[in-house]
């Protein structure tokens, strides 16, 4: 849900909370098609106090049951990590959050100690700045392949997953050696350029172990009255062709 006020259609505009408004006709029309929801909170936190209050709608809006991320891609010294995990996990009561590694396990910790949560670091992001440092050389490997490696000893395949983008399917075999069992939240799949098909042949294992995620193609397929239809259309698409290679 990278909702951008910009790109929403214009007659929404005219409501209180056009922000929320738009959401919930998304999810109206593909929670059934759905097991996940991204609230990217960049698109939120912009508008301030009211963008807040739309995210909140939205988490609360999402039905009980699909498996709701908070991409909000904290990180930081302990205590403050354990206030964005209280406030990602109690406050707003999302299943899971995005973090970034950078600065060490005591920054990743206190996301992994919340019980029947999820944390969901960076591994190999799907943007090209990923190049200026995720694939330097460390030693023998690339450093992403250290971050993998080193923050899968942290937590568990039941308590952590890692990003790692559609656009970068051609090392998602050899992310698969590295961690086996975890599951992986794949951005990059359509306006982005990455494949589906790719992603399900590399990146599958015996559980399925991917989450694909897909925004603005679902989101933004239409821009009149029927966004929501164009939405669900594109999002059965995607369903139907993912169902092909499972």
């Amino acid at each position: 849900m990278d909702t951008d006020i910009s790109k929403i259609p214009s007659h929404l505009l005219e409501l209180e909370d056009p922000i929320f408004e738009f959401n919930k006709q998304i999810i109206d029309a593909t929670s059934d098609l759905c097991v996940s929801y991204k609230i990217n909170t960049a698109f939120y936190e912009a508008h301030g106090v009211k963008g807040w209050h739309s995210m909140e709608k939205t988490l609360h809006y999402i039905p009980s049951g699909i498996f709701t991320i908070a991409d909000a891609k904290r990180g930081d010294i302990g205590n403050t990590s354990t206030q964005y995990a209280n406030a990602f996990f109690k406050t707003h009561p999302f299943d899971s959050i995005t973090v970034a590694p950078y600065m060490g396990k005591d920054s990743v910790s206190p996301f992994l100690a919340f019980e029947n949560k999820w944390t969901i670091v960076l591994g190999l992001t799907s943007n090209e700045g990923a190049f200026d440092f995720q694939t330097l050389s460390v030693g023998s490997e690339k450093l992403f392949e250290t971050v993998l490696r080193k923050v899968s000893d942290w937590g568990t395949a039941n308590n952590l997953m890692f990003v790692v983008g559609a656009t970068k399917a051609e090392q998602l075999a050899q992310i698969r050696q590295i961690i086996p069992d975890h599951f992986l939240l794949i951005p990059g799949v359509g306006t982005q350029g990455g494949s589906l098909e790719e992603v399900s042949k590399y990146g599958m294992n015996d559980d399925i172990g991917i989450l694909v995620n897909v925004s603005r193609q679902v989101i933004y397929a239409g821009s009149g009255a029927d966004f929501a239809e164009k939405a669900r259309e594109e999002a059965m698409k995607l369903q139907n062709e993912m169902s092909t290679y499972i």
